[in-house]
């Protein structure tokens, strides 16, 4: 045997190798494709009805809020009529009851000035001169004050 012979040889077994190896990577390859394809297959026959069921929700959504859009304008309106309601009432009764209501106050107010006595004035108790109170650097008689408060409490001015 010579030295190309030998040379021939080794280049067919190697050859052989690459053969048998790019034969494996090809099988390989083949059933990963063909899993591949089955697990496509399977995930689209799982999608479609899932997808159906989807749109049915969002279908059912899409109702549900028609609903209650449709509630929520009957609510601003039912809001709307109370608030015009009660500002009539208010209007047609508020005034004519403030004022009988101050009538009342006015009718035991007078009837409570008749049944207490008046109370003495403070120089007739013999505390002898009335009291003073300053007020910011001005002195002013106690008495003062409690005349504008009764004065007040009857409705007229100082």
């Amino acid at each position: 045997m010579s030295g190309g012979e030998v040379a021939g040889i080794l280049v067919a077994v190697f050859w052989a190798i690459l053969v048998s190896f790019l034969a494996v990577v090809l099988v390989r390859l083949a059933q990963t494709l063909r899993a591949t394809t089955k697990l496509v297959a399977d995930v689209t026959e799982q999608a479609v009805p899932l997808l159906a069921d989807a749109s049915a929700t969002v279908r059912s959504a899409q109702t549900q809020l028609d609903k209650v859009d449709a509630i929520a304008s009957d609510v601003q309106e039912v809001t709307s009529n109370a608030s015009a309601l009660s500002t009539t009432v208010a209007s047609t009764f508020g005034g004519p009851l403030v004022k009988v209501a101050a009538f009342g106050y006015g009718v035991r107010q007078a009837l409570g000035r008749r049944t207490a006595p008046e109370p003495e004035p403070e120089r007739a108790r013999g505390r002898g001169s009335a009291r003073r109170t300053v007020i910011v650097g001005r002195t002013v008689p106690s008495a003062r004050g409690r005349r504008s408060e009764r004065r007040n409490a009857r409705g007229q001015k100082d």
